[in-house]
């Protein structure tokens, strides 16, 4: 034969363990057997493999040979088959269906020192979804992930997203605000290194998968507060661990390598556990060991997706069987089997990709000189000899080893994914320290025929769950940036606030799986985009692999057609007849040939202008144009559509709502209203003429001028009447027992009293108001009383407003003490908070009292001293311990002042002296000085103290008063000044 030239192939055989094989090429031949020959295609392995498949059995008649020769046998002590029925039969209960529950840890999530509660609102579910939204909710509950709560200071929407098979699937979208406030669970995944060195060396392999891994594990009670979801049913909490945490997959880790410490060979990565051994005994016994520790601990697993008795397995882009470990060829697939470039389009994208990695290796501008001709102004495409070996050269460089790079988890994570006409493609790399990027990985796959009828915001978002799905194993529990040319998806994939709850479905359902992802989400421009732009322009469009177009038919064909079933059988018209319609429809039968073909580059007018500015959102299914999860009815059938969304004659605001979830055409919403307003039976029972807005009542000019009063209750058997002044929102509140006219009138005349008459009182139209009593009791005391219209509460807004506050203090303050400690608490609470509507934000009881209360929180102030308020000229005395005194004797029939000396200063003006062995406490102005005699002396002195206050004569200046000079100038005339004759006291003299 020679050696013949082999042909590109993009098939990827599986053999019988599930393992891909690596096809080299194709090839075609003759062969001739016996006396039968015919040409047919040969695939090229480099393993040792020769196999026929039935198609040449037919055509060289090999069914009538005898195949009973064994050409070569592999000894196994157990097939595969039996050894896997005996070890599910030996642990069947952790193979059962159903959820598993961890038995010895319930995680715990902490928050952030300062993190605030986030309450999220729920989110619309289209009404056709209902009831099948409450089946799922029901079935949660029932399994005891999910419990019905009342409150909740959390709360996450949720996002609903119906598969396949028309099931639904309710998830949480914690992006909303747990997850920032989440402490993040320091607890490291593992290490790639260390798994290697676990991995290579081994010569048998197993891989088992846990069910709903996270679902399995229980939270704590204190924790299940956080995860509460806000549904159309209420607020629900989740019990187990859900799928979006932040923290979860570093909690479950820690928890995998807890129950699987201790047995060799033995590395769980999250839910995927890998078990690795020399000898098939050794691995059946390592087995044993998993199986049972996952029993003992309440897991169960999922028996389709575990496999036993393996001689090879791939993991984080490697393979590793008995030789060893090698790189997996499916890391630079992609870029090996690109297409030659048949136009200037394809070749820029390829360039882009040249330039993009033109860092690592300098030289590379003089190999891609060919190229840069063909994309030179002016010149005409010509495709040679030298144009090709550039091409062929510059792939064999970017897929080499020199410009990849070996995954370390510890290095920023970068993914770029981008979308063309007919492919996807991904790249997964490195950041290094001085910017540049080297690639860990590519890949890339043709897009279905479905797929490719996506609108182009569809494709992109398909690109990144193509790229996240592919390096799962890379990205799932670590931070990473996600880089698109596409800027519309920031807002769906990178928004804060979850999820839109109103983007196309499929964009939805695509959302929520990246939820379990901790990502930056990144724009770039497509020239910067070469990386990700070359793997999925320059791809084989013709050809779609069975594994890619079974993928799609389960998650993207089947999703849009059950969809488009739905809608249609809800609507008076078949989906033949939308298809019918919609072929004759010009509008729509050109945006369908724009969808499937490009857009144009200008805005459209006309009736195509509202269609392309939605274009990001519109696909075709089936020959019906849809919008997101709606169909696009054509113009000859929106009249009967229109009637049927009239039955049962709903309002504007819920026609709309039923439209919105089955159709769409541009100015429906306009038709909608259009229709309601012609409608008879729809304006005889329409509700009434729009409400005047309130008219403010007048601001009284002083307080207590206008008040208004209302009754709250009975709150626990009591009723209470309330009083609220206009002016400074001072309240009274007043338990009335029982609410009569008499007890009413009595408890207002209280309160007359201590604040005066009102001008004017403001009531509603209660029996104890509208009575003769009340009416009678106003006209006595000048009183102008005004009640509100019937069954119209908010002309005494201030009373009714003032009762829902007191009513809801009532009830958070319930069981914190007795009825009248609580209310007592809550007036004083209430009169000395500012409030908002009052002036400068001052509370009731300044704008009342004109001063502040001395509250408890005075006590929190720093103590100022206040200022000595001098009410004598007169400098008093100070006396210090021991100091001998005369102090002020109350005692009857005693003289006034006794002997005393001083033991102790109490305060400023207090001290505390000793009177015999007696002890007293006085003040500074009921002490005296006293002087205690140096010499014996008969001559009787009388303190001038005791004198000048036994007989009221003025005090004699000191002489420190003496010596004060009067500094001002005089403006007096001098006199004559004579000495002066003081009086001498005789006491013995009673007059004088």
């Amino acid at each position: 034969m020679g050696r013949p030239s082999l042909q590109r192939t993009t098939k990827k055989p599986r053999t019988a363990c599930g393992n891909f094989l690596h096809l080299e090429g194709q090839l075609e031949c003759r062969v001739t057997f016996r006396e039968s020959s015919f040409t047919g295609v040969c695939h090229i392995t480099p393993a040792d493999l020769n196999l026929l498949g039935l198609d040449w059995f037919d055509q060289l008649k090999l069914a009538d040979v005898p195949l009973n020769t064994i050409c070569h046998m592999i000894s196994q002590p157990h097939g595969t088959e039996s050894y896997t029925r005996k070890l599910m039969a030996q642990f069947s209960s952790i193979f059962q269906p159903g959820l598993g529950q961890c038995s010895t840890l319930k995680a715990t999530l902490r928050l952030k020192p300062g993190a605030k509660p986030v309450f999220r609102p729920k989110r619309p579910v289209p009404y056709a979804t209902l009831p099948t939204v409450d089946e799922e909710l029901n079935r949660l509950q029932q399994q005891g992930v999910i419990t019905p709560v009342s409150y909740s200071a959390w709360a996450a929407p949720i996002v609903v997203i119906k598969k396949a098979n028309g099931t639904l699937r309710i998830c949480a979208d914690f992006s909303t605000g747990l997850n920032a406030a989440l402490e993040q669970h320091h607890y490291p995944l593992p290490v790639p290194a260390d798994l290697f060195t676990m991995l290579n060396g081994g010569k048998f392999f197993a891989k088992l998968d846990l069910a709903d891994a996270y679902l399995q594990v229980e939270v704590d009670e204190a924790s299940r507060e956080l995860l509460t979801i806000n549904t159309h049913r209420g607020l629900f909490q989740y019990n187990r661990l859900p799928f979006g945490v932040k923290t979860a997959p570093s909690i479950f880790q820690q928890l995998m390598d807890t129950i699987l410490s201790g047995i060799p060979g033995v590395a769980a990565y999250l839910d995927d556990i890998l078990i690795v051994a020399a000898t098939l005994e050794q691995l059946h016994e390592r087995t044993t060991s998993v199986l049972k520790r996952i029993s003992e601990n309440g897991f169960r697993l999922r028996p389709e997706k575990c496999q036993f008795l393996l001689r090879s397995v791939k993991h984080l882009g490697f393979i590793f069987d008995a030789d060893g470990r090698r790189p997996d060829p499916e890391n630079v697939q992609a870029i090996r089997q690109m297409p030659t470039p048949t136009n200037i389009s394809a070749l820029r994208s390829f360039m882009g990709l040249v330039s993009y990695y033109a860092a690592f290796v300098p030289s590379m501008h003089d190999i891609r000189a060919p190229l840069n001709g063909l994309l030179s102004k002016n010149s005409t495409w010509k495709w040679t000899k030298e144009c090709d070996a550039a091409f062929c050269k510059l792939k064999s460089i970017i897929s080499s080893k020199l410009l990849l790079t070996h995954y370390d988890p510890c290095m920023p994570i970068i993914v770029a994914a981008d979308a063309s006409a007919y492919g996807v493609g991904a790249v997964i790399s490195h950041q290094f320290p001085d910017a540049t990027e080297k690639a860990v990985m590519h890949a890339s796959r043709t897009l279905t025929p479905a797929e490719r009828k996506y609108s182009q915001i569809e494709k992109e978002a398909l690109a990144l769950v193509f790229a996240v799905r592919r390096f799962h194993k890379f990205l799932y529990g670590r931070r990473f940036t996600l880089l698109t040319d596409h800027k519309p998806l920031l807002a769906i994939f990178g928004s804060k606030s979850g999820v839109p709850a109103h983007s196309a479905n499929r964009l939805q359902r695509w959302a929520l799986i990246l939820l379990g992802y901790d990502f930056d989400i990144q724009y770039r421009r497509t020239k910067q985009f070469g990386q990700a732009d070359a793997l999925s322009r320059l791809i084989n469009e013709h050809s779609t692999t069975d594994e890619d177009a079974v993928i799609a038919s389960l998650s993207t064909e089947d999703h849009a057609q059950c969809y488009l079933t739905t809608a249609v059988r809800a609507l008076p018209v078949l989906e033949s007849e939308i298809q019918i319609a919609s072929r004759n429809d010009p509008v729509i039968k050109k945006t369908m040939n724009y969808v499937t073909n490009g857009w144009p580059s200008t805005e459209l007018d006309g009736d195509m202008k509202q269609l392309y500015h939605r274009r990001d959102s519109l696909c075709v299914v089936n020959e019906c144009l849809m919008f997101g999860d709606r169909v696009v009815v054509p113009e000859s059938l929106r009249p009967r559509v229109l009637k049927q969304f009239h039955i049962g004659h709903p309002g504007i605001k819920r026609m709309k709502s039923i439209a919105r979830s089955y159709a769409y055409w541009p100015l429906m919403d306009q038709h909608i209203v259009d229709l309601v307003n012609k409608c008879a039976q729809c304006q005889q029972a329409a509700k009434s003429n729009a409400k005047v807005p309130p008219v403010p009542w007048p601001q009284p000019e002083h307080p207590w001028s206008r008040i208004h009063i209302d009754f709250a209750g009975p709150v626990n058997g009591t009723t209470y009447l309330v009083v609220v002044d206009a002016f400074s929102k001072w309240p009274e509140i007043v338990p009335v027992t029982p609410p009569t006219t008499t007890q009413t009138l009595k408890h207002l005349t209280e309160l007359f009293a201590r604040n005066g008459l009102p001008e004017v009182i403001v009531s509603d139209n209660g029996s104890q108001f509208a009575s003769a009593q009340f009416q009678e009791f106003c006209k006595r005391l000048t009183i102008r009383h005004l009640r509100a219209p019937p069954y119209h509460p908010q002309s005494n807004g201030q009373a009714e407003r003032f009762v829902d506050t007191f009513k809801r203090a009532l009830i958070k303050s319930k069981g914190e003490g007795t009825p009248v400690e609580t209310l007592q608490n809550f007036l004083f609470a209430y009169r000395t908070t500012p409030n908002d509507t009052l002036p400068e934000q001052k509370s009731p009881a300044e704008i009342l009292m004109g001063r502040r209360l001395r509250t408890i929180h005075n006590l929190m102030l720093p103590k100022s001293t206040p200022p000595l308020i001098q009410t004598t000229s007169r400098k008093l005395p100070t006396y210090n311990v021991g100091c001998p005194v005369f102090a002020r004797d109350y005692r009857a029939n005693r003289d006034p002042w006794i002997e005393a000396r001083v033991v102790r200063r109490m305060g400023e003006v207090m001290y505390e002296v000793e009177v015999g062995t007696d002890r007293w406490t006085r003040h500074r102005n009921q002490l005296r000085k006293r002087l205690t005699p140096e010499r014996p002396s008969t001559e009787v002195k009388i303190p001038l103290d005791v004198l000048l206050d036994t007989f009221n004569l003025p005090a004699v200046p000191t002489h420190e008063e003496d010596q004060k000079v009067d500094l001002r100038s005089r403006r007096w005339s001098l006199r004559q000044r004579r000495q002066t004759v003081r009086m001498q006291v005789d006491p013995k003299n009673v007059r004088y």
